[in-house]
């Protein structure tokens, strides 16, 4: 596979160098411009002749005078025209940058890494600023976080991205790889009357259904182009279908003891079942080998719904000034049901194993009879979210006859999201069932028909009910009777406000500017949790219900790898499952204090910039002084035997800190087609929100737990950058870019095995828990070589093309068994991106890989890696007009299967599929 991205990405930069040089570079370079058109000189006989360049060529060329004329390590991407930037996502644009990737577990890319680095600890700053950021709740691995979801985004709003891999003094802090600066169109910058509106339609195979979308923007100007007003409008609807097979980690993954056996009173290992019949291995080998903790079915089905708005007024009182005021609404309701059909082996069916099959020190293939407890559970979770984000800013702009320049910019934002409320409810059953695994196949069937309501029954195990540490009442008693499920509100709130200014002064010499500035912002970020518990005295059969069922759709789980009569089970409509749980004995709606959580950060940055220019020699010097305060509100809850469920006792903590983080960047022009460049810099990113809290959660099925640290400090890198870049002719360059960061301070989650807490499903205090905590504690170095290419060949075609290759080394300054692992760090990634644009058409390939990575801690510690992704994108359009576009995308072609393993290929840890999706929509623009 390797070998086979290697050919694809050398022949592509082979041609493009031939092409390259075949063409006749200008003199000087051609001036960047905003609108979808540039002109270029081309071609040995072209003296004189313009000639004039559009579309995607076009904001091609643009993107390459952004870098050329840069004074730091830098890529864009421009819009085509007003409201068509080049992929109907902006993660998905930014991926094309070398040393930028993406995750796409949820078929769309949300999140993005910059060179190595986990999307948590990069920022994305639009217009200049942080935005206020929450999530739907559905990522396990970035609640709370600082990055940005960047689907929810519409492109049509988007003038131009910035990736900035080297900061510079004046860029606001928190990037450890890149900084990614979105700019918004400004109506006195468009031509007066500008309108674009767009309608189409999206489907996607794997859901069957489809949806239409829509986008419009209009711009005034006045003739004195000193007022203008800008007003844009965006609708996009999806409905997504993701299933697959899910392992909840592995079971003696360190070799200690199987939960198939158990020790004698002669202290022998012995199988639980004597009976069981072992193959592939002696019983000490079973002893020592792994298991899955659980296997899961997933069947998740989401509808997203994306409302924006975003609207911008200009005033030009002098010709000095400038006045700028912008706001956005987006509203996206991301609401999704997720059911799970899951076994865990050796916690429930341990003792009535069968037959047991090793191999590679894994139990691959496994028989169960019917269990006395239980041998699975059908989780079914609705969960109804809606993200909403808001911002208004106003910036003032003068700028001086002599290239002085003062700004001040001021703002707020907010963002909610979360759950609002999650309905959670279960139903067991005792069937007997026998798995078999490969690295991308699971097997699993029942004895006995798992479609049948009564082969399934509610929890059967009374206990006194308590809810946030007090006793649930009804009818003036405690209630003792059995949980089946319960209703979570956990809302997440971010707000953000700032104010600052920035000044420019020239001055003569070697230094030709200084940059002076100032910022404050106080940004809180707050989980609200309120919760029902909703109970049963007597356990009830599916078919007891009262409520209707179905069967699990044919052909769900086709293609992901997972099979066996798992694949069809019992499904309950989502209505029926709220149903369920507001018929059962309800708890009282309480505050969950020892789930909520509240983070205010408050931060004071200034900073001075001098730029300088001599001959070929320009860049920058300065600093950057930067104080954080920290305050983390939180409850917690320690159990003992006098007291097993305690009520949360609210805390809080301080914690601040001063950082100088200097910034150096240099670019030499040897002359007009090679251009030079250096970089190093001191840089912070501040902890994850939920890692400064301190507050506990638990999973009770799995015995894991994790709580957050408040005197979490930021992580530190000291980061390096040398590139040399070639500009052979119009629309052509040739890239080399070497980078290396040297982290510190990096939080590492440390475990404690065997501590005790309150198990609410079995009413009991348990010393199984597995507890993780975040601590500074972990060093890392990624070094990266990254080689970039495009070129317009002949005749209207062209190519992109791009290889990263990026390796780390890691260390921890304390003794622990975990290992420090970076997320989204690939070794590998490639981009390959032939076009052809000529007349009134035009298409585009885009052709991406990466090798396999890390993703994240998942339970019992599974070191959870991402298989190598391929994936394979098309799009073309045809002007009918001057004015009206038809175009067509395509994305996942290949319909690639996400595969994700435990450590090595041979634990499979999950597969989904997300199907393909095509889109058909009509433009207008004048």
């Amino acid at each position: 596979m390797r070998l086979r991205q290697t050919i694809l990405l050398s022949s592509a930069l082979t041609g493009f160098a031939a092409s390259a040089q075949a063409q006749q570079a200008p003199a000087t370079p051609p001036a960047t411009t905003t609108q979808s058109e540039t002109t270029a000189q081309s071609g040995p006989d072209a003296a004189g002749e313009e000639i004039v360049v559009t579309g995607y060529a076009s904001s091609l060329r643009q993107s390459i005078e952004l870098k050329r004329n840069a004074n730091a390590v830098m890529d864009a991407i421009s819009s085509e025209d007003i409201g068509k930037f080049p992929d109907r996502n902006v993660a998905e644009s930014l991926s094309h940058i070398p040393g930028v990737s993406i995750d796409r577990r949820f078929g769309e890319g949300e999140k993005v890494a910059i060179l190595g680095t986990d999307p948590a600890l990069n920022r994305m700053l639009l217009d200049g600023h942080g935005l206020a950021s929450a999530d739907w709740g559905g990522n396990d691995n970035d609640p709370s976080s600082r990055t940005f979801n960047y689907s929810l985004l519409a492109p049509e709003l988007v003038d131009r991205l910035e990736v900035y891999k080297s900061p510079e003094a004046r860029i606001e802090e928190g990037s450890l790889g890149g900084t990614v600066i979105v700019r918004t169109r400004r109506p006195l910058e468009l031509e007066a009357n500008s309108i674009f509106a767009s309608g189409g339609y999206s489907y996607n195979d794997r859901a069957e259904k489809g949806n239409i979308r829509g986008s419009g923007l209009y711009s005034w100007k006045n003739d004195a182009e000193t007022f203008g007003v800008l007003i844009a409008a965006t609708y996009d609807k999806q409905n997504l279908v993701r299933s697959g097979v899910e392992f909840f980690g592995y079971d003696n993954a360190d070799g200690s003891g199987s939960p198939f056996m158990t020790t004698n009173g002669a202290g022998e290992r012995v199988l639980k079942n004597p009976a069981a019949v072992i193959t592939g291995g002696s019983l000490a080998d079973l002893d020592k080998a792994a298991s899955p903790f659980g296997i899961n079915y997933a069947y998740f089905q989401q509808q997203r719904e994306r409302v924006s708005v975003a609207g911008t007024a200009q005033l030009r009182p002098t010709s000095d000034l400038t006045l700028t005021l912008n706001g956005t609404h987006i509203e996206g309701n991301y609401n999704n049901y997720s059911q799970s059909m899951y076994t865990i082996p050796g916690a429930w069916t341990g003792d009535v194993l069968q037959s047991a099959t090793i191999s590679n020190g894994v139990v691959t293939d496994a028989s169960f009879g019917a269990a006395t407890g239980q041998s699975a559970q059908l989780d079914t979770l609705v969960r109804h979210t809606k993200l909403k984000t808001d911002n208004l800013n106003f910036f003032a702009d003068w700028e001086g006859e002599d290239g002085a320049k003062l700004s001040f910019a001021g703002g707020w934002s907010k963002a909610t999201g979360g759950r609002n409320p999650e309905y959670l409810f279960n139903v067991q059953t005792r069937l007997p069932f026998s798995y078999s695994i490969s690295p991308t196949t699971a097997d699993v069937n029942f004895v006995g028909d798992l479609t049948n309501p009564a082969n399934y029954f509610t929890n059967p195990n009374n206990n006194p009910a308590t809810i946030e540490g007090n006793p649930v009442i009804v009818n003036g008693a405690p209630l003792n009777a059995a949980q089946i499920g319960g209703l979570d509100y956990s809302v997440t709130t971010d707000s953000d406000v700032f104010a600052g200014f920035d000044a420019t002064v020239p001055v003569g010499g070697f230094f030709t500017q200084m940059q002076i500035g100032g910022r404050f912002t106080h940004h809180i970020n707050r989980v609200d949790a309120r919760g029902v518990n909703n109970y049963l005295q007597q356990s009830l059969l599916g078919s007891q219900l009262g409520v209707d069922t179905l069967v699990t759709p044919d052909g769900v789980f086709s293609g992901t790898g997972g099979s066996g009569s798992a694949t069809q089970y019992l499904n309950l409509p989502e209505q029926s499952v709220i149903d369920i749980l507001a018929d059962a004995i309800n708890s009282p709606l309480v505050d969950k204090v020892g789930a909520s959580t509240r983070v205010k950060e408050t931060v004071a940055a200034s900073y001075v910039q001098f730029n300088f220019e001599s001959g070929g020699l320009r860049g920058n010097i300065g600093g950057r002084l930067v104080y954080t305060k920290n305050l983390s509100q939180y409850a917690l809850a320690l159990p003992t035997l006098a007291d097993p469920n305690p009520r949360p006792v609210p805390t809080s903590t301080a914690n601040d800190y001063l950082k100088f983080l200097p910034a150096f960047n240099v670019a030499y022009e040897v002359s007009p087609k090679l251009i030079f460049r250096g970089a190093a810099a001191k840089v912070i990113s501040r902890p994850r929100y939920q890692d400064l809290a301190a507050s506990i959660t638990q999973n009770d099925v799995t015995y894991d737990a994790g709580g957050g640290n408040p005197n979490l400090k930021p992580y530190e890198s000291t980061n390096f950058e040398v590139t040399a870049e070639y500009y052979p002719a119009p629309g052509a360059l040739l890239s080399l870019e070497l980078y290396r960061r040297e982290i510190s301070n990096y939080i590492v989650n440390t475990r404690r095995e065997g501590v005790t807490l309150y198990n609410s499903l079995t009413g009991q205090l348990e010393n199984r828990y597995s507890v993780s905590q975040p601590v500074n504690g972990g060093k890392a170095k990624v070094n990266g070589v990254l080689v970039h290419g495009q070129a317009e060949i002949w005749g209207g075609f062209g190519i992109q093309a791009n290889y990263a290759y990026q390796d780390s080394s890691t260390s921890t300054t304390f003794d622990t068994t975990e290992i420090l692992n970076l997320p989204y760090l690939s070794k590998h990634t490639v981009n390959i991106i032939p076009y052809f644009e000529k007349g009134p058409f035009q298409a585009r390939l885009s052709y991406s890989y990466r090798s396999s990575y890390f993703r994240t801690i998942g339970r019992l510690g599974s070191q959870e890696m991402v298989a190598p992704y391929n994936q394979l994108d098309a799009s073309a359009a045809f002007k009918l007009t001057d004015n009206v576009t038809v175009s067509v995308q395509a994305q996942n072609l290949l319909d690639e299967t996400y595969l994700q393993y435990s450590g090595t290929p041979d634990r499979p840890s999950a597969f989904y599929k997300n199907g393909r999706t095509f889109v058909g929509s009509l433009s207008f623009r004048m």
